[in-house]
């Protein structure tokens, strides 16, 4: 499976934008698909997820009510609509993508989108 994100950009506080994720390759194998975030100096944190019927979603505390995470199977896409921005929001978005093929599990990540929120 190949992850291509696309989306980000410099935005207000306050502002909002929509990352997307563009899957390829055995996307019938995926299971479960996330966003993760990483800023400067800070560990890669999990932001969001979604099974694959886009039935179940989770989020962390720090974007409940402000983030959106939606799919489309039919387009091998998975979205990040986020709302409300704050500086702290700034990090590089990493999608990710889990699951089984051939009997082993695998995890996937794109290559990454930076997403910066100026005060």
């Amino acid at each position: 499976v190949q992850l291509v994100e696309s989306g980000g950009d410099l935005v207000q506080t306050g502002g909002s934008l929509r990352l997307s994720c563009a899957a390829s390759g055995n996307t019938f194998s995926i299971n479960n698909m996330g966003w993760h975030r990483q800023a400067p100096g800070k560990k890669r944190e999990l932001v969001a997820t979604i099974t694959t019927s886009g039935g179940s979603t989770s989020y962390a505390d720090f974007v409940k009510g402000r983030f959106t995470i939606s799919r489309d199977n039919a387009k091998n896409t998975m979205y990040l609509q986020m709302n409300s921005l704050k500086p702290e929001d700034t990090a590089v978005y990493y999608c990710n993508a889990g699951g089984y093929y051939l009997g082993s599990h695998y995890s996937a990540w794109g290559q990454g989108t930076q997403v910066t929120v100026s005060s």
